[in-house]
């Protein structure tokens, strides 16, 4: 009966012995009454479950020749239990994507921000590419490698017009800095926010080494959009040709030959990307530290 005194009928009650496994089971009748026969002696265990209560035990010692008659058993209102299933949204599993990607890095050292070995990786909201882009313009690396390429461009006097010295070294680092700036907004942040497209390079990993090159050179003019699927890469490919376009403003004025500069640096840009994209095909995943681990393919 429950807690009111009323009875319960259909109460599933089940008959267990020293072990614990169930040797019968029955359900309560109208009257809230059960019984069990042919029962061996010895300890024995009940345990009577309803839908709504909590579930309650009875134990005992049936003697040899005895009839055992159970207490009343009072069944109680069960403790309401309220299940949360909690899922990280797209967005927050974007988030947990980005941080490992963050943490890449060739040689221990050179960021790899802008690779995923995940091929299924979750498309980035427009905050999460700017930050990014953000990211892997204030790495100190990235400082460093303006600079080294500043001091190349300074020995073989490259943009002449920015002179030699010091002055001419603070020139050329200031425009590496603002070519590799611009070109990463524009073509990482900016055009794939505007054009929902993602800006990272999806590792590919299998097949041949034919398949896997035409891959990585394909994904300097083709890219994977927000919504999944393949389409042309504008971002990349526009915003190559929008840096070299930017890149007049700030050239010496002997070095600037308007949409020929333009061009020039959009072509090195694509080209650039596709040979980056080899790279990271076939060597980069190698020496790069902190690359999640792949699953164990099954058979």
């Amino acid at each position: 009966m429950d807690r009111s005194g009323a009875l319960v009928a259909g109460a599933q009650v089940e008959l267990s012995h020293g072990n614990h496994a169930t040797v019968a089971s029955a359900q309560s009748g109208s009257n809230g009454q059960f019984s069990f026969s042919g029962v061996a002696s010895g300890p024995f265990e009940l345990t009577i479950s309803s839908s709504g209560f909590g579930t309650q035990a009875v134990s005992g010692i049936l003697h040899p020749g005895e009839t055992f008659v159970a207490p009343t058993v009072v069944l109680t209102v069960a403790t309401a239990v309220t299940e949360v299933n909690v899922a990280l949204s797209p967005v927050q599993v974007a988030e947990e994507q980005i941080k490992d990607q963050e943490k890449q890095r060739v040689l221990g050292v050179i960021p790899n921000f802008y690779v995923t070995y995940d091929p299924d990786a979750v498309p980035l909201d427009s905050k999460q590419k700017f930050k990014l882009a953000w990211k892997i313009t204030i790495d100190p690396v990235s400082f460093a490698i303006t600079g080294a390429i500043a001091g190349v461009q300074q020995a073989q006097n490259t943009f002449s017009g920015y002179g030699q010295g010091a002055q001419g070294y603070a020139k050329r680092l200031g425009a590496s800095y603002a070519d590799f700036v611009s070109g990463t907004f524009i073509g990482s942040a900016i055009l794939p926010s505007l054009l929902k497209q993602d800006p990272r390079y999806f590792y590919k990993g299998t097949g041949t080494k034919r398949s896997r090159t035409l891959y990585a050179l394909a994904n300097a003019v083709i890219c994977k959009g927000d919504h999944r699927r393949w389409q042309p890469n504008y971002s990349s490919v526009l915003g190559s040709f929008a840096a070299g376009g930017i890149s007049n403003l700030y050239y010496p004025a002997e070095n600037r030959n308007g949409a020929g500069l333009t061009i020039e640096n959009g072509l090195i840009g694509v080209g650039a990307t596709a040979a980056a994209n080899v790279l990271q095909e076939f060597v980069v995943k190698k020496v790069t530290s902190n690359v999640p681990h792949e699953e164990p393919t099954k058979p």
